[in-house]
């Protein structure tokens, strides 16, 4: 294998790779990226089982071949290159040269037969979809995701289709849900599966600033998001996701409405004398205003007032503060945020004024 390449073109598809090799050594191969080079094409793969990223990139291939080498070193290498055209050449051993004007770097590579293989999708239809609405529905949900690895089937992100060329996606930790819907066209779907919190993060990256579509699709157990030369493989989480809709409250008879962004500072404010470990903030809803306030006898106390829209009895709950600002914080700055509570115990519905696609549901704590 010997190619040029410009070294832009090599350093942003490295870039994608970054996040994805493996690090904890538990199988060696996984910390390198396969270098393919054939007819003029170069592509570049990383994976960690779980999720995997391709890029393609145009060069000057005068031997084809295929050869993996580590991840970190490559990108730092060519980060650091002084020239902007780079040529890799692998040797005998599997050992890759580098040239770059005068600079030339010898590393160790690895057998590329030992790489992983991704699953082809050849002829499985992929769908067009908004590249900025699906990056939203990722923004707005995967706060959500439980990191509890012993509630495997709550470690990502559910989505199915509701019809009418709707998507809903959901999350939960068993503290809190998340559940947004959107009219982006059918998936192909046949039924919801659930996409893992990683997998989801790498593509939350990869449509920062995205605009236009991205092509979406399913097979067997795995998914797939192509976005210009980028493909992203992401392997669906086995298992059920819990019956959702069980837990969303119907009649919360208790309606608050305040500024979003007003209450986003309050909090943040508030918050820096609650519990290091959970948080707890206290919410007393009197007529026309809120108090919210944070206790703790090792550093202090703080409240604050805002003026609300309530016109109910006086209710007290607690929450955990870092509940609420990770849902404000998604939610845009302009605006109010409707509050809807039944008691101290029950769960509580937030929803942004003017989105009804929207919904975020988050259990009071004991204070």
């Amino acid at each position: 294998m010997e190619f040029k390449a410009k070294r832009g073109d090599l350093l942003a598809t490295l870039y994608w790779a970054q996040g994805i090799v493996e690090r904890r050594n538990t199988m060696p191969i996984l910390a390198n990226v396969l270098i393919e080079s054939n007819k003029g094409n170069i592509r570049i793969t990383a994976t960690d089982l779980e999720v995997g990223v391709r890029g393609s990139f145009d060069g000057e291939v005068s031997q084809e071949g295929m050869v993996t080498v580590n991840a970190k070193k490559l990108y730092e290498i060519v980060r650091e290159a002084p020239e902007e055209t780079l040529q890799l050449k692998r040797l005998e051993n599997e050992w890759v040269e580098i040239k770059s004007g005068k600079s030339i770097f010898k590393i160790v590579g690895m057998d590329s037969r030992e790489f992983p293989q991704f699953p082809k999708f050849d002829g499985e239809k992929l769908s067009a979809t908004p590249a900025s609405v699906i990056k939203e529905m990722i923004e707005k949900t995967i706060f959500s995701v439980s990191t509890d690895e012993t509630r495997y089937s709550l470690n990502g992100v559910f989505i199915e289709e509701r019809g009418e060329g709707k998507v809903r996606m959901v999350s939960t930790d068993g503290h809190r849900l998340s559940l947004i819907e959107r009219g982006i066209g059918s998936l192909g779907l046949e039924k919801g599966v659930i996409l893992p919190r990683k997998g989801l993060g790498e593509l939350r990256k990869l449509l920062e600033g995205a605009e236009g579509v991205v092509s979406i699709g399913f097979k067997e157990n795995m998914g797939l998001v192509i976005k210009d030369n980028v493909e992203l493989f992401m392997r669906l989480i086995e298992g059920d996701f819990p019956d959702y809709s069980k837990v969303i409250p119907k009649d919360n008879p208790h309606l608050v409405k305040m500024e979003q962004e007003i209450l986003l500072q309050v909090l943040r404010r508030v918050s820096i004398l609650s519990s290091e470990r959970y948080k707890g903030v206290k919410m007393e809803l009197k007529e026309g205003r809120i108090s919210i306030s944070a206790n703790n006898p090792d550093l202090g106390e703080a409240v604050e007032e805002i003026d609300v829209d309530y016109r109910g009895r006086l209710l007290t709950v607690g929450f955990n503060a870092r509940y609420l600002i990770d849902v404000l914080s998604v939610l845009g700055t302009a605006g109010d945020v409707e509050f809807q509570l039944r008691d101290e115990l029950s769960p509580s519905l937030i929803r942004k004024e003017g989105d009804e696609g929207y919904l975020y549901v988050v259990m009071p704590m004991r204070l």
